[in-house]
């Protein structure tokens, strides 16, 4: 027997079912739930629970309800398209993306594409004011940021973006002074990982390879991460050890065949990104130096290419998939008016064969 809830349910989706254009309220009056949760289940929005999400997306079916995107735009004020936003570091001299973000790409329009939203995507120049541009345009509801060159020239531009009261999410460092929001690897953790790796295989002699200035907030986190393991290990650091170079493979050729000119012994090397490593393998090779019967070769980020370079490259993994589905589940809740906060990944260590016991 119907209870007086359940008739006045069953009364609505007939009347529904005779209606050609059903709404969301329809379909929230026949769930017995509200219009928000009609809106977030209809775009598989894992703040609904899985049994609800089914029931309302199966009424919506035998209604052949569909949404107006246009409409919803309209009465929301929302594009319910989010800006992806990766930098040029280059100064223009180069089109090519970061290849850690570009392996995000997929995972961040799949699952924006899940939660009901398009992707617009671009490519800014970092001396652009490509802030002003989005603070002050509704083509977008909220800002994916990936890749920042020197942060802190970026940091005044997230400064202006908060002001503004911009809806955006950074991937990188989380720092606690930070404007916005941020999804990042434990860079401190991850740092720790590879260098306590080459010390258990019993190498003592660890340079580090990149920039870790306060221009790198998360390449100068994974450098204290090597600082902590050595101590942990009861070993010095040696400021003699560490070879600066920008991020890039060309670079980190040129520093380390540098480095190998100089002289100074090493028989560990830990870069701060796989670009870095594989550059830092070529100048090994090429100085007639094994990898890694010479010189063990940790790096940072686990490239689709980490794994096919000769010898295979042991690495510190972020998780792209998370990434991407992390910044996205962010954003959206952002946008959304929920509770979301910063957070970070673990990570994992990868092994390969540029390392090697002694």
């Amino acid at each position: 027997m119907l209870n007086t809830y359940g008739i006045h349910r069953a009364v609505a989706y007939n009347a529904v079912m005779k209606v050609e254009n059903p709404t969301s309220r329809d379909i929230a009056d026949i769930a017995g739930v509200s219009q928000a949760t009609v809106s977030r289940a209809l775009r598989n929005s894992p703040l609904v629970r899985p049994e609800t999400r089914d029931r309302i997306q199966k009424i919506a079916r035998e209604l052949n309800y569909f949404v107006n995107r246009n409409a919803a735009g309209l009465r929301t004020h929302q594009s319910n398209t989010i800006a992806l936003l990766m930098f040029d570091e280059t100064g223009g001299d180069d089109a090519q993306i970061n290849p850690f973000f570009l392996s995000m790409l997929g995972y961040i329009t799949r699952s924006a594409a899940g939660m009901g939203y398009d992707v617009l995507a671009s490519m800014q120049q970092l001396t652009d004011d490509w802030h002003v541009e989005y603070q002050a345009s509704h083509r977008a509801d909220g800002l994916i940021l990936l890749g920042y060159g020197d942060y802190v020239a970026y940091r005044r531009k997230l400064d202006a973006l908060a002001a503004a009261n911009t809806r955006f999410i950074i991937y990188g460092a989380v720092a606690a002074d930070q404007p916005g929001l941020s999804l990042g690897c434990d860079n401190v953790r991850g740092g720790h990982m590879a260098t306590a790796h080459l010390l258990g295989l019993g190498r003592r002699r660890i340079a580090i390879l990149g920039d870790i200035s306060k221009r790198h907030p998360e390449f100068a986190a994974r450098h204290d991460g090597y600082v902590a393991a050595l101590d942990d290990a009861g070993l010095e650091h040696d400021e003699s050890l560490r070879i600066f170079a920008d991020n890039t493979e060309e670079d980190a050729y040129r520093a380390v065949r540098a480095f190998l000119d100089s002289g100074t012994g090493f028989d560990g090397l830990f870069a701060v990104t796989d670009m870095l490593a594989i550059g830092a393998m070529h100048a090994l090779a090429d100085a007639g130096r094994q990898v890694p019967q010479d010189v063990s070769v940790v790096g940072f980020d686990d490239l689709p290419r980490a794994a096919y370079v000769n010898p295979p490259l042991t690495t510190i993994q972020q998780n792209i998939r998370e990434a991407g589905e992390g910044l996205v589940k962010t954003i959206v809740g952002l946008i959304e008016g929920e509770d979301v906060a910063s957070s970070q990944l673990e990570p994992k260590l990868i092994v390969r064969q540029s390392c090697g016991a002694l």
